[in-house]
């Protein structure tokens, strides 16, 4: 099966356009007021024309009630809502709706991944990302091996993905989807760099072409 890749916290019409252009699967949408990449209810309708029909757009929140997820959700016509905080299952589905939405986890051992796949049973995905103290990315990848009691759970892999261990990270855990943010970033934190971005799309499908071939090898 095919990896599919997301962009997070793109606040920038050109990094969405390059995103677009690449063929990510995904686009992430920063409404946390504490994140550097945090967009405002204005700046996120602008830039939502740069992402097609066929790119979801995945709006990332943290302990936002849920009316103003809702009201967000329908202004920009979110494709999934990706909770990152303390949200219990029953918070979720109120705030989402009938979006489908993935449950951030932050991933402390092994047990964090099999407790949220039976606690966030309505969960389109959990997303496995490092745990740090605040609800931002902290850039720092977890012990991947932790995954291998649950690999029946659909799951999004984040939490320092770069250029140099996506492929690793593909090989080890085999994810729905690989989602990167810091890993694609400028100087500037608030933009991705293009080559970066190209890079680690490249490295992605090397990587699911190998296993392509070594799987038709084996059959």
């Amino acid at each position: 099966m095919r990896t599919r890749i997301k962009f997070c916290g793109l606040v920038d019409a050109a990094d969405i356009t390059t995103a677009v252009a690449l063929g990510v699967d995904a686009i992430g949408l920063v409404f946390y007021p504490r994140s550097t990449r945090f967009l405002t209810r204005a700046d996120a309708l602008a830039l939502r024309r740069y992402i097609p029909s066929y790119v979801r757009c995945v709006g990332l929140f943290v302990n936002e009630p849920a009316e103003q997820v809702h009201e967000l959700r329908d202004a920009l016509g979110l494709d999934v809502i990706q909770f990152h905080g303390d949200e219990s299952r029953e918070q979720c589905e109120s705030a989402a709706g009938n979006t489908p939405y993935w449950r951030a986890v932050r991933m402390r051992s092994r047990t964090d991944l099999l407790e949220s796949k039976i606690k966030y049973v309505t969960a389109e995905a959990l997303l496995l990302d490092t745990f740090s103290a605040g609800y931002g990315g902290s850039g720092q990848s977890f012990d991947w091996s932790w995954i291998a009691p649950a690999t029946d759970a659909p799951y999004v892999l984040s939490g320092g993905l770069t250029l140099a261990t996506v492929a690793q990270a593909i090989q080890q855990t085999a994810p729905l989807y690989v989602d990167v943010s810091s890993g694609i970033q400028s100087d500037d934190p608030r933009r991705k760099d293009p080559q970066k971005m190209t890079e680690f799309v490249s490295r992605v499908l090397e990587q699911d072409a190998l296993a392509a071939r070594s799987k038709s090898r084996n059959t």
